[in-house]
Parts: C-alpha cells; structure tokens; sequence
C-alpha cells in the first residue's frame, strides 16, 4: 500500500471530465491513500457527491456556507489536514480562480486556505485551453509552484480535437507517486512474474501450488513506487491488481512464458513466480469418474517450459534478471545450483519447509545469491531475517537502484553485477 500514509484532497471542478474522477478516487484509495473530496457547484452536475461519497468512503464536502459540514469538518482543517490537494478536473474557471486568489466557493476557499502543495488536472475545450488569458493563468500557477498534470491531445466530448483532454487516472496515480517519492527506476521497465500456475487434469481438477503471489505482488508494489513501468504476471491469487501495473493474468505455464515473451523487451525481470514444474500430458477432455472396482487413473507428464532460463538466454534478455528457489533442504547449495543452471544474474532462496509457515504468510525468510563469474566461488550471498515481505521487497529493489545507480556512475559501462546471456 504506497500511498497508506498519505491524505490526498481531490476536488471535483465543472466538467464532461469529471467521470474521470471516480475512477481515480479508485485507483488512489487502492494505493492505500484517504480521500477527502470537495464537489464543486459545477461538478456535481456530472458526478453525484453520492458516488464519490461511496468510492472515497468519507463523507464528501459541497457547500461553504453548509452549517453541517462546517461542524464536522471546517474549511480550514479540510485543506491542513491534507498532504496533497489534486485538482481534478482543473476547469478553465477554477484554474482562473486559483490564480487571481478568488474564494467564492468551498473549494476555491480551500486552496486559497491551505499551507500544502496543489496540483492539477486541465481539462477543456481546446479553445478555452489555447485562449491567451487560459494560458497566462497557468504561467502564474507555475510561478506559485503549483504543479500540472496535462492536459493531452485528442478528441473531446464536444466534437472538437485538440488539446484539453483530461490526463487518464493512471498518469495521474503516477505523478502523485513522482510527488510523493524519490523514484530513480523512472522510465525502466520490469516484468514481473508472480503467484502458482495450474496445469489440468480435466476440466474440473489441476495440479498446482500453494503460493499465495503475495511476495511478487509486494514486489511489484515497490518496483512502482521506485518509478519503473511494471507488467504484473500473475498465476490464480487472491490478491488484488498492483495500482499502477499492466496486469496480465495467466493459468498455466505455457500462458506465462507467453506472455513474458510478448512483455519484453525489460529492463529487469523478477520470476517470483512458483511455475509448476510439470504439466499433465494426457488432459482429459471430459471429468474423469471414480468408478467403483477401477483402479485409479494413470496421470502422465510432461516437463513445463523453464521460463527463467529462457529469460536469461534470450535474445531480447533483461539488464537483470532474478529468479526465485523455493527450497525445504540445503538452501545454499541448490540456490547455487539452480543460479548457475538457469544462466540468471541473482536468485532469492526461500525457506518454505512447513516448520517455517511461508506459504499464504505476510512474512518470508530468504538468501539473496548474486552472480558474478562462473564457479561457485563467485557468488556472493546475504541472508535476511524473517520479515514481512513488503520489506524483502523493499530491500530487493533497493539493490536493483543500486546496480542502475552504479551503472551510470561508471558512465554507460556494463554493471559487474549483470551479465549477458551465454
């Protein structure tokens, strides 16, 4: 949850683009943050404070002069109280009203009110946006500090195309986590592969695992708050999409390995992904029956692609690319194994013997093992404590800064932590 900390004020001005407001409501809210909402006069006339009360889950402020929500809430306090006051829609006359200090409205007196940075999010008709008095408005909120959002080019709600669209809910999202956090993976992409894969028996049963995709998801998580363009690969799970990842979902392994192949080129890959081995060979098109006096049915398998070793052999291989070894015994020796096997630069070993409670758990107990030459001797390793696993994500991509870091320290030069694909 990036954002559980932080209290963001939204207020809703007039516009066709205010339906984009519910859905960034969503989005926020599904990053963890509150949401206090302002309605204004014109912006109800597109969303009802109704809907937005619902999505927010707090009640949603309209009026200046309301005695009720000046008692439950004051002007004053709404707009300390924030860490973040987004503007969204931003309208020609709202953004005219910030900048010549009017405060005739609940909102407007808000953000005259507050001592906390301000942000918007233009949306107009084309001619109102390239009007020259629109303009000098947004120099003057630039001089103030006021952060802007858009608007993008396009086709408008009135017919018209140019420039006013309202920036979408995900490049909004986006730019909060820019405000909010230092983020020194921007404009790096990363594939993440996360949760089980079921392979069929028949079309009602499956041999699967029991990853809950709770580490990859943590890991997805902060790959997005350091700034990278993260594509999330998830096998069956109960967890909800990552805020801000193209999300792919998948079943077995063959649609995994797919859909990584069609995600690359990336900058970085993680396989936190628990892939089934095997796959049945003889799927049965129909349920089988327990039939009483026969004998069971013979299962027969095939071996499942590897997807980790055909990242790292591929043509079109990440800069870094770091597997995943659950183990029950001699960790060190077959995360080694499996490191040199699979041609990957690192390897995470989990403990996930029973005694350790790993699996569907928020905590995980893992080895990071880097590769560095061929041979054993040049792997280095480091163990962690039990943690939650937001924070051996966390950490993970805190020493994937570090080999971008260290890579443009040394001026474009190969990282002696990755390698290329042998």
């Amino acid at each position: 949850m990036m954002l559980h900390d932080k209290t963001i004020l939204l207020i809703i001005s007039g516009g066709i683009a205010a339906y984009k407001s519910l859905d960034l409501i969503r989005q926020l809210r599904k990053a963890g943050a509150q949401v206090r909402c302002i309605v204004s006069k014109g912006g109800a006339q597109f969303v009802t404070p109704m809907s937005v009360a619902a999505l927010s889950e707090h009640e949603v402020y309209t009026d200046l002069f309301s005695l009720k929500d000046e008692s439950e809430m004051g002007h004053i306090r709404l707009s300390r109280e924030a860490d973040l006051i987004l503007v969204a829609p931003a309208s020609a006359n709202m953004i005219a009203k910030m900048a010549h200090g009017l405060a005739d409205d609940l909102a407007s007196t808000c953000i005259l009110a507050s001592d906390k940075p301000v942000m918007i999010v233009p949306a107009m008709n084309p001619m109102m946006w390239d009007h020259q008095a629109t303009q000098d408005n947004i120099e003057t909120l630039s001089d103030r500090g006021v952060r802007q959002i858009g608007p993008a080019s396009g086709e408008m709600a009135c017919g018209e195309t140019g420039m006013g669209r309202m920036a979408e809910p995900e490049d909004i999202l986006s730019a909060v986590y820019d405000f909010f956090f230092e983020r020194p993976l921007k404009g790096k992409h990363a594939i993440v592969t996360s949760g089980p894969t079921y392979e069929a028996i028949d079309p009602v049963r499956f041999i699967g695992n029991r990853s809950s995709g709770k580490q990859g998801h943590a890991i997805a998580c902060a790959l997005i708050k350091a700034g990278a363009h993260v594509t999330y690969i998830s096998g069956p799970t109960a967890l909800p999409c990552p805020p801000g990842a193209n999300s792919i979902s998948v079943e077995a392994a063959c649609e995994m390995l797919e859909a990584v192949e069609n995600a690359l080129p990336a900058d970085i890959f993680i396989g936190a992904a628990a892939v089934c081995d095997w796959a049945v060979d003889n799927v049965s098109t129909q349920k089988l029956k327990k039939r009483e006096g026969q004998s069971a049915p013979a299962l027969t398998f095939t071996e499942n692609p590897d997807i980790l070793k055909t990242v790292s052999s591929h043509e079109k291989r990440p800069e870094l690319v770091c597997g995943f070894a659950a183990e029950t015994q001699d960790m060190n020796n077959n995360a080694k194994a499996k490191l040199l096997r699979k041609k990957c630069d690192w390897l995470v070993g989990n403990n996930v013997c029973s005694a350790q409670n790993i699996f569907g758990s928020d905590e995980n107990e893992v080895c990071l093992f880097k590769y560095t030459d061929i041979g054993d001797q040049d792997i280095t390793s480091q163990t962690l404590p039990r943690m939650k696993k937001e924070a051996v994500a966390d950490f993970l991509v805190n020493e994937i800064i570090s080999v971008f870091e260290n890579k443009k320290d040394q001026n474009n030069e190969p990282s002696h932590t990755t390698r290329a694909a042998e």
